[in-house]
């Protein structure tokens, strides 16, 4: 087994074998566990460099939306920016963040959102992600900007449309396609179209509204014309593909796209250039309000 292989956890290895034949077999369970899915992260093992990253942190908990939600600050100022992992993530992930931010002034605060990390919970989805971040920006006051990771970009554009009073976000890899989004995890466990299609009609019994109402496409739609947008994406990213920042500019041309190749979806946290980018680009917008 290849050391990349080993670090996929084994439900991970063992749902792409198992889920074609509940389809072709019992497709009332295969629906079930799609949902189950969907809304349920996976944990992974946390690499020693992020541990590392944790123990300079400060550490606190809050109880929101009946779950301790774990957060993490690094440095002090009047300045903050608030990181946003993305799903199966944790705030750890943007450690390469933290002292070139901390260098340029701001404080770091970050959170692993509910069923994430060391918070409570199973499952999770955006209108939890929203609640926390809520929170998290009344109780620090001036939130300078967000820099946020695949599905924490659509969770923070999400929270912007509920009036989220932060001025510039950094959406870094993050998915935007409602379609797109459903085909990503089909693909990934071997599911068919058809388990796409009843999962959309699950979404809309349950809420009244279309998946795609559930997705950036349509966040964007609703927020701030003024808000400072930076949409980092790397060409070569397998998970999320370059297309969603490409369609999202579409509708809101005011963004600033930074392309990237070779960092694929998580290397990209890690990249020095990248990150002196969106440090450069929150200077610059918060030197504006």
């Amino acid at each position: 087994m290849s050391k990349q292989r080993s670090k996929v956890p084994f439900l991970l290895r063992v749902i792409p074998v198992v889920f074609p034949w509940l389809e072709k077999f019992v497709p009332p369970l295969a629906n079930r566990f799609f949902v189950y899915i969907f809304f349920t992260p996976v944990r992974y093992k946390v690499p020693e460099k992020e541990k590392k990253a944790e123990s300079f942190s400060t550490k606190f908990t809050l109880h929101i939306i009946g779950k301790n939600i774990q957060f993490y600050q690094w440095g002090k100022s009047s300045k903050t920016v608030l990181v946003v992992h993305g799903w199966a993530g944790r705030a750890t992930q943007f450690r390469r963040f933290v002292k070139p931010l901390n260098k340029a002034g701001y404080q770091v605060i970050g959170f692993d959102g509910p069923a994430h990390g060391q918070s409570e919970g199973r499952s999770t989805n955006l209108d939890e992600f929203e609640q926390v971040l809520q929170t998290i920006v009344s109780k620090t006051g001036n939130v300078t900007a967000i820099i946020a990771h695949s599905f924490g970009g659509a969770a923070s554009l999400y929270a912007l449309t509920k009036k989220l009073p932060v001025p510039t976000l950094i959406n870094i890899a993050s998915p935007t396609i409602g379609n797109e989004i459903i085909n990503t995890y089909l693909r990934t466990i071997g599911g068919s179209s058809k388990t796409g299609e009843t999962f959309k009609q699950y979404v809309f019994k349950r809420t009244g509204k279309t998946f795609d109402e559930y997705s950036a496409m349509e966040f964007i739609k609703h927020i701030p014309a003024n808000l400072a947008l930076l949409l980092v994406h790397d060409a070569d990213d397998k998970e999320v593909s370059i297309v969603h920042p490409i369609e999202l500019v579409k509708l809101f041309p005011q963004a600033t796209m930074h392309r990237t190749t070779g960092l694929g979806h998580t290397r990209i946290l890690k990249d020095n250039q990248v990150i002196q980018s969106i440090v450069t680009f929150i200077d610059r917008h918060s030197s504006k309000t």
